[in-house]
């Protein structure tokens, strides 16, 4: 048994849109950020670093933090969605690393300083919004020529891009200067495995 501790975040979504295309049972735990969740001592035993998600591979008393190492590692166990060799397994990581060094933290950073900073930092601004509009003109490019980011198959890389681009909004970015970037997006929404997987984080969002 599969247990996701999560909440409604891009890095999060990525772990559950993955068990849905891989057909893998789980048990998804909501732990509100919101309400800081993330730092009780409980949390912090399965995750030091105290961020969702966190994976937990029950029976084996395994568990596993980071987003792109939870995909690698689902990818693996099921022989799916991760070439086992060569080119095609390389190009892969390549955009997994591109992802987890460059457009994650830079969406990330942006959508910070626009709305969380306790006050203006306009250079901090500048450089995380332009980074982030830099990785995302990156991605257009890769697409120009792809169907998917490393090819013809959809892989675990377009998982964890897909998991910012759905949360875009919170950056302030928008794919209207991208059309490869958004008809990629529009294909991934449309799997119906997606749609399960944001369902179910989405789901775990309180109601006012």
């Amino acid at each position: 048994m599969l247990d996701v501790y999560a909440f409604a975040t891009p890095n999060s979504v990525k772990v559950t849109i993955a068990l849905e295309e891989l057909d893998l049972p789980y048990t998804l735990h909501g732990v509100n950020v919101r309400k800081g969740e993330q730092k009780t001592l409980e949390f912090l035993a399965l995750n030091p670093n105290g961020k969702v998600p966190v994976l937990v591979e029950t029976e084996q008393a395994f568990s596993l933090t980071e987003s792109a190492a939870i995909l690698v590692f689902l990818a693996e166990k099921t022989g799916r969605l991760l070439p086992t060799q060569g080119e095609a397994r390389a190009r892969v990581f390549e955009q997994l690393f591109f992802h987890a060094s460059g457009l994650s933290p830079a969406f990330g950073q942006s959508g910070f300083f626009q709305r969380f900073a306790a006050t203006p930092e306009p250079i901090a601004l500048e450089r995380f919004s332009t980074e982030a509009n830099r990785t995302l003109h990156v991605l257009d490019t890769v697409l120009e020529k792809n169907r998917f980011v490393t090819g013809d198959e959809f892989t675990i890389a377009d998982i964890a891009h897909f998991g910012w681009l759905w949360r875009r909004g919170f950056p302030n970015i928008t794919l209207d200067d991208t059309p490869h970037v958004a008809r990629w997006y529009a294909d991934i929404e449309s799997r119906p495995a997606v749609q399960r997987g944001i369902a179910s984080i989405e789901a775990l969002v309180p109601q006012d």
